[in-house]
């Protein structure tokens, strides 16, 4: 799916008026349609519906949803604030249809003092303002959210909570952002819903299609895109009926040491399950037996250290390299790296420790190959590439990283973001919190440097690996429960995973 910013899905409306042809109050009570009924699945008739609205659209959206779903038997109450501007258009029209129907009943609050004290039982819309803010709320209507926000009631945002900016936040004043419980969006997530910040104002948010033109989404040109399971089921392989081991590739894992073999041995079973044909484990001695015992698909390069990685075998047999999971930064691990990487590798996939000795020596960073996967959690991240203040500064720091040193950076998190050279961001749609595990970044490791084996592309390895990843992650959830899934889950759910896409 392409995500776009909302100065963009402006325009995609205009052009969806002029390509469908819709006028823009048929739009409007199309989008507005869309709330009621997700609305009237979801909440009963007995809770009380108090409708928040200001004087712009999404305020129009607000009133065309309190007349519907008035209509349909809900007790609906609007308060209208002006904020001294009266509704004009589409907003001023729904205003006429809603007192028309007489069905509503409807305040305005013009002062602090005209503002409800609200209980706690009803159900609070908010259609106060929407995607189009671009300065922080102040005055009344900063003084209307904290009224919300403190009333314990349930709320439901339409489109974007009311004082959030679709994008960058770094200057907004969050304490005069609507909290809402749901945010049900119109057509596509806004781009701040992605990063942590915005979920203690979002709550659990859900797009609904409202039919916007395809024509005007195909031309309308982003860098910006959410992964969905049909993008990636299109991208998985067919297996040839006459294909044989040597046909998915010989990838080589360099991971473990002293105490940490087991981010090995899950690296392991992940690059196995991921399809690749064959796979070489790297190991010092230490972890010769446990990667015998634990992975006995795999073959084993035994290192000359016993408690560290030190050296690596000949690489010309191999498809695909992974280094990291489980490693220390020693000296001699260091020096090894910088070997490595000056192997000038077309297919690596560098995590953990690795990262760290990158990010500890980084006049490396320009031996590090070109489309190079990175897979970083943040903390690693800002090791590498200096601190930021929020995500979506985080974010520009990561897409600088892409473009200056060539590689595909995937940061992982609720919502697992990828960046390419070419400047392009995708975020992931799988996963859930029960993957804040130890040893779930390792499997992911495994999982890229398998597709990277099986000559996927690095940018599809990247992409299908996070998505997988994550889809694994949500079925192991559903057997084991969040709290109670190991990393190891993940790697069991992997098939499960890879049928659910076929």
């Amino acid at each position: 799916m392409k995500l776009f910013t909302c100065s963009q899905i402006s325009e995609i409306d205009q052009l969806t008026m002029k390509l469908e042809p819709i006028s823009s109050i048929d739009l409007m009570e199309r989008a507005s349609d869309k709330v009621a009924w997700w609305i009237s699945q979801h909440i009963d008739h007995d809770s009380p519906l108090w409708f928040f609205a200001g004087p712009g659209n999404n305020g129009g959206d607000a009133l065309a949803v309190a007349r519907m779903l008035a209509l349909a038997g809900y007790n609906c109450t609007v308060f209208l604030s002006t904020f001294g501007r009266e509704p004009k258009g589409d907003p001023a029209l729904n205003l006429k249809r809603l007192e028309e129907q007489n069905k509503v009943l409807l305040k305005k609050i013009d002062s602090e003092e005209t503002i409800p004290e609200i209980p706690s039982e009803v159900i609070v819309i908010d259609g106060l303002f929407g995607s189009g803010l671009n300065k922080p709320l102040d005055g009344l209507a900063e003084k209307i959210v904290r009224k919300i926000n403190l009333s314990g009631a349930t709320v439901i945002s339409i489109d974007i909570p009311g004082g959030l900016f679709g994008e960058d936040n770094s200057n907004n004043n969050l304490s005069a952002v609507i909290k809402a419980n749901h945010t049900l969006t119109f057509q596509f997530p806004k781009i701040s819903f992605f990063f942590p910040e915005s979920y203690q104002f979002t709550g659990e948010w859900e797009v609904l299609p409202i039919g916007l033109s395809a024509a005007a989404i195909s031309q309308t040109e982003s860098n910006y895109f959410y992964l969905t399971k049909e993008f990636i089921s299109g991208k998985i392989k067919k297996r040839d009926k006459f294909s044989h081991k040597g046909t998915f590739g010989h990838a080589l894992l360099i991971a473990g040491s002293y105490g940490k073999m087991g981010a090995a041995v899950l690296s392991s079973k992940a690059c196995l399950r991921s399809g690749v044909g064959l796979l070489t484990c790297h190991v010092p001695r230490l972890g010769y037996e446990i990667i015998q015992n634990s992975v006995p698909e795999a073959m084993t390069s035994i290192d000359h250290s016993k408690f560290i990685f030190s050296e690596f075998p000949d690489l010309k047999t191999f498809s695909a390299v992974g280094i990291g999971p489980g490693l220390d930064k020693t000296p001699e691990s260091q020096l090894a790296f910088k070997k490595l990487l000056q192997e000038q590798l077309k297919r690596i996939v560098i995590d953990a420790d690795a990262l760290n000795m990158l990010a500890e020596n980084q006049d490396w960073y320009h031996l590090i190959p070109e489309n190079s996967i990175l897979t970083p959690h943040p903390k690693e991240f800002e090791r590498l590439a200096g601190s930021s203040v929020n995500s979506f500064e985080r974010m520009q720091l990561q897409l600088q990283f892409s473009a200056s040193y060539k590689v595909i950076v995937v940061l992982k998190g609720a919502h697992t973001c990828i960046t390419f050279p070419n400047g392009e961001v995708y975020f992931n749609s799988t996963g859930n919190p029960g993957m804040a595990t130890g040893g779930s970044g390792d499997v992911l490791t495994g999982i890229i440097l398998g597709l990277l084996a099986q000559s996927y592309s690095p940018e599809d390895a990247a992409l299908i690996g996070a998505y997988l990843h994550g889809l694994a992650g949500d079925l192991a959830a559903e057997k084991f429960s969040q709290q109670a899934m190991i990393a190891g889950d993940i790697i069991e759910q992997l098939g499960a995973a890879f049928i659910q896409l076929e």
